[in-house]
């Protein structure tokens, strides 16, 4: 099941910590295969537990096979049980507040760049989908625990293959487990192709520049579009136009920040590019209809 909710626990008083990959020594790197207490030793050796709000710069997918797993993708806290997938793509603020717990799962972790263009092409839309927890009909979780059983043999299969072999190997098996699934996170997929060049494009820019302008005509004018394209492009992908596009992102980063730190509300909003305390709050009751400091004090664990 899933419930809006919060982290539990102090904010840290910076920004939210960033985790990058690192494969494991002595192995290619591209993709990682843990179980829980794996990925739990792998955070505490960076001193970024599990139990505390980071941010990953990988993909992690975690399939549940047995047992109950607790945690939080930004806003929202779900419950996973045997059956459940989660899919956390990079930058989400992401918990797990019980740690392992006693749940039975495997655990893939991988940079943005593994997967190969074609994959990627597929399934880069699934980063927009509001829910990450899928939960497959018994059919398809059968199929796509036969590829997962697959991958993972394969992975612990290092030498029996010349290395190039080995990484395709991982890379196309891993392919088929993330189209399905974000397919199944948003079923509208099958009756509409993905977003288009100058929105992907649009997308990156925004990803890489929201902090310092939030004005469609200054990525139209980086990205060599005119305002009206990536406009049409934004809401042939989304269904919103490309200033909410840019606004929404503005409005997570700074409830991520409200929630998940304890930097003033001042300093967020320089942060996420508004030059004036007054005008970030104006924007934030705007879209909220609360104050920063309003929706802190209620979001406050």
């Amino acid at each position: 099941m899933k419930k809006n909710g919060q982290f539990a626990g102090g904010r840290p008083t910076g920004g939210v910590p960033t985790v990058s990959y690192h494969p494991t020594p002595g192995r290619p790197p591209g993709l990682e295969v843990l179980d829980l207490p794996g990925l739990a030793a792998r955070a505490d050796q960076r001193e970024r537990p599990l139990t505390g709000p980071v941010r990953p710069a990988f993909h992690l997918v975690v399939a549940v096979r047995g047992g109950r797993l607790a945690c939080a993708v930004d806003f929202t806290s779900y419950t996973l049980g045997a059956g459940d997938w989660l899919w956390v793509w990079p930058g989400q603020v992401l918990q797990f507040p019980d740690g392992p717990g006693d749940a039975d799962a495997t655990v893939l972790v991988f940079p943005s760049g593994f997967p190969s263009a074609a994959t990627d092409a597929l399934i880069r839309d699934g980063e927009h989908v509001p829910y990450r927890l899928i939960t497959p009909d018994p059919a398809r979780q059968a199929a796509l625990l036969r590829l997962l059983d697959a991958l993972v043999e394969e992975h612990a299969g290092l030498g029996d293959l010349t290395l190039e072999a080995y990484v395709e190997t991982l890379r196309d098996l891993l392919s088929v487990i993330l189209v399905r699934l974000v397919h199944l996170a948003d079923p509208r997929r099958r009756t509409r192709t993905g977003g288009s060049e100058p929105f992907h494009r649009f997308r990156r820019a925004v990803e890489e520049d929201f902090g310092r302008t939030h004005r469609v005509e200054d990525y139209a004018a980086r990205l060599g579009y005119s305002p009206r394209t990536l406009t049409r492009a934004t809401r042939a992908a989304l269904g919103v136009g490309a200033k909410r596009f840019i606004d929404d992102r503005v409005l997570l980063e700074a409830k991520r920040l409200l929630i998940h730190t304890s930097l003033a509300p001042a300093t967020i909003g320089e942060r996420i590019g508004f030059g004036y305390p007054t005008a970030f709050s104006a924007f934030f009751r705007q879209r909220t209809g609360m104050t920063p400091t309003e929706f802190r004090t209620l979001t406050k664990p």
